[in-house]
């Protein structure tokens, strides 16, 4: 008998886990437009896709995932969705583009250019987002 009850108690508790997380996932909202500088749009740089699949791992995988998919465990927690960076829409931004949002950042996505203040290693996360294609 009482092995019956936890079963249900354990199943309950996770339908409530799930329907929370699903509840959270769905009132994200997609981010509006992000523009970019014009000075930005061009730049390019090269970047080292070793350095940057460290520094993604350290500062970016908890959002946007360890494969970039927008699932990383702080996700969910987040107002706005992170998106997908192995999507055709994502991998259109120039490389400029890429370094421009991750140096300066907006809303829940903070600014790197203290936090990773040396650009050689920002373009590396540049590089390494390039790896991240479907």
């Amino acid at each position: 008998m009482k092995t019956k009850q936890m079963i249900r108690l354990a199943a309950i508790m996770l339908a409530t886990v799930l329907f929370v997380f699903a509840n959270n996932v769905m009132a994200q909202k997609k981010p509006g437009p992000w523009e970019t500088p014009a000075n930005f749009k061009t730049m390019k740089g090269k970047g080292d896709v070793a350095a940057g699949k460290e520094l993604f791992a350290k500062h970016c995988k908890s959002c946007h995932g360890a494969k970039g998919l927008g699932d990383g465990p702080k996700a969910s927690g987040l107002k706005t969705t992170c998106g997908d960076f192995s999507s055709k829409e994502f991998q259109a931004f120039t490389d400029g583009e890429l370094y421009y949002k991750t140096t300066k950042g907006r809303d829940e996505m903070p600014s790197y250019e203290k936090k990773i203040a040396d650009d050689a290693d920002r373009w590396a996360l540049v590089a390494f987002m390039r790896t991240l294609k479907k």
